[in-house]
């Protein structure tokens, strides 16, 4: 099984930016779906962005031209680099994976969060106007 842990979380002011860090370890597994996903008090969770170990990206819209997911080489880390930053992005931010065995038109956007089998901790992105 794939454990994550995340990390790059914490106060910012709005229009600043912070890049948070996914550790991926334990068994890995392809084809697979990796996002991440928020969560705000009183409100449901959302995906934010995801990346499929096919290369493809999804955003959704309201982080579009703002966020940017990807990984390095050795697909051990996912990053999110969250720029432009607005109070509405105020939330607890997560990361998952899952193996697919087949790919969506748009890649891992049609994955939903409930499809997800791995999660990490979660970080705390706060944004004050």
């Amino acid at each position: 099984q794939v454990q994550l842990v995340e990390s790059g979380g914490g106060s910012v002011q709005s229009g600043g930016s912070l890049r948070l860090s996914c550790a991926r370890s334990g068994v890995s597994y392809r084809p697979y779906c990796m996002g991440w996903f928020r969560q705000a008090p009183g409100k449901e969770r959302e995906g934010v962005a995801s990346i499929g170990s096919d290369g493809r990206t999804t955003y959704v819209n309201s982080v579009k031209g703002r966020f940017t997911i990807s990984q390095d080489n050795a697909e051990n880390t996912l990053y999110l680099q969250m720029d432009s930053l607005k109070p509405e992005d105020t939330a607890m931010y997560y990361c998952a994976a899952v193996r697919v065995s087949s790919w969506g038109a748009d890649g891992c956007g049609s994955v939903l969060p409930i499809q997800y089998t791995n999660w990490g901790q979660g970080t705390q992105v706060t944004v004050s106007s």
